[in-house]
């Protein structure tokens, strides 16, 4: 009995990371841009989703630090490339609109974030 549960843990344990996989990714913000409110510095990128779609919440983190949570549509899609972020220029500020990666977009509008700061 002790075995079977040991082996129940260790499936359980390594398809962890292909769950956490679904609604998460490795974002390179290459320059300075604003998302939301909040102003992102050149980093890799913990991003994070909660919701089924297309109303979602977005979570960028640097390490374990918290930057912003922030609204987001999420668009199922096939895309070419993956972590490819769409930016515009709005006033003379780089603003992120959209992150797409193979199977989705994620939308972002001007709303106001809320800072993990």
């Amino acid at each position: 009995m002790k075995r079977f549960f040991v082996s129940i843990m260790m499936v359980a344990l390594l398809s962890a990371p292909a769950f956490a996989g679904k609604n998460s990714q490795t974002v390179a913000v290459t320059s300075t841009v604003k998302v939301g409110s909040t102003t992102l510095v050149p980093g890799d990128y913990n991003l994070t989703w909660t919701g089924s779609g297309p109303d979602v919440q977005v979570t960028f983190a640097l390490g374990k630090k918290v930057i912003v949570t922030l609204p987001a549509k999420l668009a199922e899609e096939r895309n070419k490339n993956d972590g490819e972020l769409d930016i515009d220029s709005n006033a003379g500020v780089s603003v992120l609109r959209a992150i797409r990666t193979r199977n989705m977009t994620l939308l972002f509008s001007d709303s106001t974030a809320s800072s993990g700061n």
